[in-house]
């Protein structure tokens, strides 16, 4: 394993309390903190009121954890229809701060934050921090983006909230994201998985990753795979983490895998968490997957009832070898918005990555799937980089490789496919979310 070795980790609890909680006394808890919230939604927030109406639910109704079935659910669509102030629970004057996300009608996502959901956020991260083995010693370098988007200030809340250095450098310009990390001793760096693999691949260029002080990374903000994590611990010799969260929850902090990597651990006294069939809403059975869905428990500007978040996962509660209690849900294999139906299958980019990986060397860390219709038939293309040094051998040898590609991704995704092999860094970089798929029979 890479970085610190699994033996020599201390395990580190930032709130054993609630971390440890059996999971009875957390049900009261979350009981108690989910008739709060469903009676103030109803009172102060007339979507909410008008959504249970029409159900003929009322707050009486719910009387503890087990009745959150009787609740409507929240969608993405519907925080847009009530844009920008339509879900507040609180006078706007209460409100300390409000973050967003960018919208595909042009309107952003806007959440509003009291600041004791600001503070909230901050010691959610920290958590976080804390099971990656940070502490207050740490200098944290941050380049996530800042502004509306939370990645940024997110990490840093959580960095402030565990007394460590934060390092904002925000994303972009890699020479000097590097300069900065070596020059002040950042000893945790925190980005997307993407431009993570990026900057690492970058860092061994310059041949500088030995005079780096880096032990952990925290990433986030997309779907990536166990073999992408290995690949960028690998390079850095570090460990890396997967952090989860959404701005209309809270940001990032909403979980995070510890240092045995079987499972995001949820913060479930702040997020209840529920794992559903997307098509008929019926709750899934451990381990098995469907779409992770939310509800806010201590939220005071926006809370959200059972907000459907199109992630898909599983979801365990047994307790995890680090002594946490909180249930842990699996890496994401998509959402159910980025999946693509290619000639009746469901593919998903996180299935392309997975199988890239287990072919070693010979092919580069980053792709591009281009979904077209020619002659109304479905046809994927897989962009594939290849070591620079494949492109000095005989045409032979790339058309065998061509073919093994595709060989893999068949047996991966269950349909056939056209592999483009292209030179080393033809596929654009992301300092953000990486762009892994271009469908063209929607434009």
């Amino acid at each position: 394993m890479a970085g610190i070795a699994l033996e020599n980790w201390v395990e580190r609890i930032r709130d054993p309390k609630m971390e440890c909680m059996s999971r009875d006394e957390m049900a009261s808890l979350q009981s108690e903190r989910l008739v709060k919230v469903v009676k103030n939604v109803y009172e102060h927030v007339e979507f909410y009121h008008n959504k249970m109406k029409d159900l003929g639910v009322e707050p009486g109704d719910i009387k503890g954890i087990e009745d959150i079935g009787k609740l409507p659910f929240t969608t993405k669509e519907d925080l847009r229809e009530n844009y920008p102030f339509g879900l507040l629970a609180v006078p706007k004057r209460d409100v300390a701060r409000v973050q967003g996300t960018s919208g595909t009608t042009g309107k952003l996502t806007v959440v509003p934050y009291t600041q004791n959901d600001a503070d909230l956020w901050g010691e959610c991260v920290a958590r976080c921090l804390t099971m990656a083995g940070l502490t207050a010693d740490d200098i944290i370098h941050v380049c996530y983006g800042y502004g509306l988007f939370t990645g940024g200030l997110g990490l840093d809340f959580g960095a402030k909230a565990l007394g460590a250095m934060a390092l904002p450098m925000s994303a972009g310009n890699t020479k000097r994201q590097m300069m900065v990390m070596e020059d002040l001793g950042a000893t945790a760096f925190a980005c997307t998985p993407s431009y993570a693999l990026y900057l690492a691949e970058s860092m061994q260029e310059a041949g500088v990753v030995d005079h780096m002080n880096l032990k952990a990374g925290i990433h986030g903000a997309e779907p990536w795979t166990d073999e992408m994590r290995k690949k960028i611990e690998g390079i850095l010799h570090i460990n890396c983490f997967d952090i989860y969260g959404l701005c209309e929850i809270l940001g990032p902090g909403v979980a995070q895998d510890c240092i045995h990597h079987k499972g995001l651990h949820i913060h479930h006294d702040y997020f209840y968490p529920e794992v559903l069939n997307p098509a008929t809403h019926a709750p899934c059975a451990d381990g098995e997957t469907g779409e992770l869905v939310f509800t806010t428990l201590t939220k005071e500007a926006m809370p959200l009832l059972r907000y459907r978040t199109k992630d898909l996962t599983s979801i365990t509660y047994e307790t995890c070898e680090c002594g946490r209690k909180t249930p842990r849900i699996s890496k994401f294999t998509g959402r159910t918005d980025d999946m693509k139906v290619i000639r009746g299958v469901n593919v998903f980019p996180t299935q392309v990555e997975t199988a890239l990986l287990s072919l070693g060397g010979a092919v580069a860390n980053h792709y591009m799937l281009i979904v077209d219709r020619v002659n109304n038939m479905d046809v994927l293309t897989v962009m594939v980089e290849v070591d620079e040094s494949m492109f000095s051998d005989e045409i032979r040898k790339l058309d065998a490789l061509r073919d093994k590609i595709g060989g893999v991704l068949k047996q991966a995704l269950g349909v056939s496919v056209r592999v483009k092999l292209v030179e080393p860094k033809t596929i654009q970089r992301s300092e953000g979310k990486a762009v892994r798929v271009i469908d063209n029979r929607t434009m």
